[in-house]
């Protein structure tokens, strides 16, 4: 089975976890924002640094639930 990231990919989620380990991430454009304070939003960055280099990433899951087909009765 092909995998979902690349290797690649996984390194960049790597760094940014380490820096968020260390208390050195910061989120938003050019760091300018607060301190990551969730695990998931240092994943989230890492991910999304991989998808701006082309790296092989899955797209961003996109708001579903919402959506429903309504039935024809």
């Amino acid at each position: 089975m092909a995998r979902k990231y690349s290797k690649g990919a996984g390194k960049d989620v790597e760094r940014e976890m380490k820096k968020f380990n260390k208390g050195t991430l910061k989120s938003g454009k050019g760091g300018k924002g607060g301190r990551v304070k969730s695990r998931a939003q240092a994943i989230a960055i890492g991910l999304s640094e991989a998808r701006k280099e082309g790296k092989k990433v899955p797209k961003k899951a996109t708001g579903r639930k919402g959506r429903r087909k309504k039935s024809s009765s």
